[in-house]
């Protein structure tokens, strides 16, 4: 009996589990379009206010922020306030847009507003990409490897019997040394990145870190059934709804939110900040990766204490006479 119920397992979980997974890596791409994308619009309110008409007219399509001038505009967008910008002057409208904020959405407003009345718009890129990744693909492909990361460094630390103080400093050194690895790869050998060396390293080692200490944390507290839980929320969940490869407000909801309160998106956003925006639009991205650190940790340090008192409850109830 107990090789037939095997065999039913086989047979349909891990189906359902590839099911799951086409769902969480295809549905979001394939459903890709502006939903609430800050978009700036710079000008005199006269001369702004058709342009902000028109985008309104596009229903969830933008959330449309105003602005006095190119100038302000700029700033805005340096501070990853919007992604881009509809500049209206004497000489006719100018497009602003950043292929560092995401390349994807640069090129979508391009299509979608670098033509009027037949005529092609100005295009400004604000922040764009450095000449050795002109496409941001060293990036957009970090995602991947430190979900694989933060996975293998939790799993490591459960099945070689790490517990405790050693299980913690074995996780924050680990994610330390990846963060240096990381940085000296895709800045200093590729020259993807184009912000501070050590920053980068830091937003590296923080999101491998954030990745590892849940999976050892859920471990620590449910023994291998937490490696799985761990590798559902990073790798089936946080990798697909990351947005690193596009942008959070291209995914269709409520993907596009979740994803930025995991550690892939939060570990991808902070990265892309440091990397290429001097530091701005950190603080979110920071607060979500130092929670699931602080979580998993101390998970790590109390998982085995609860795991052998739940035991132990579940032994002396059997024992006990009815």
């Amino acid at each position: 009996m107990s090789q037939v119920r095997s065999m039913i397992v086989v047979v349909l979980v891990v189906p359902a589990v590839i099911a799951f997974s086409l769902w969480a890596f295809l549905w979001p791409s394939a459903r890709l379009a502006p939903r609430d994308l800050p978009l700036g619009v710079a000008g005199a309110t006269a001369a702004v206010a058709p342009v902000k008409a028109q985008l309104e007219k596009r229903e969830g399509a933008f959330e449309v922020h105003g602005y006095p001038d190119a100038a302000a505009a700029r700033t805005a967008i340096k501070e990853r306030e919007v992604y881009g910008a509809v500049v209206v002057t004497d000489r006719g409208p100018r497009l602003l847009v950043a292929s560092a904020a995401a390349p994807t959405v640069a090129q979508l407003l391009t299509e979608s507003l670098g033509e009027r009345d037949g005529r092609t718009v100005p295009t400004e890129d604000v922040v764009p990409l450095p000449e050795n990744d002109p496409r941001g693909t060293a990036l957009n492909s970090s995602a991947l490897p430190m979900a694989l990361a933060g996975i293998a460094m939790g799993a490591a630390v459960s099945t070689l019997g790490l517990r405790g103080l050693r299980a913690l400093v074995t996780v924050l050194a680990a994610a330390t040394v990846i963060g240096l690895v990381a940085a000296a790869v895709t800045d200093s050998w590729l020259g993807a990145l184009a912000g501070d060396w050590w920053a980068e390293a830091g937003a590296f080692a923080l999101a491998a870190l954030a990745g590892g200490a849940t999976v050892a944390g859920f471990a620590a507290l449910l023994g291998p059934a937490g490696i799985g839980l761990g590798a559902l929320v990073i790798m089936l969940l946080g990798n697909p709804f990351s947005g690193v490869t596009s942008a959070p407000q291209l995914l269709p909801e409520p993907v596009g939110t979740l994803g930025q309160l995991l550690p892939p998106g939060a570990g991808g956003s902070l990265l892309r900040s440091v990397a290429y925006f001097d530091g701005h639009g950190v603080a979110g991205p920071l607060a979500t990766l130092g929670v699931w650190t602080v979580l998993g940790l101390a998970l790590v340090l109390l998982g085995p204490v609860l795991r052998a008192r739940r035991t132990a409850d579940a032994s002396a109830a059997a024992g006990a006479p009815a």
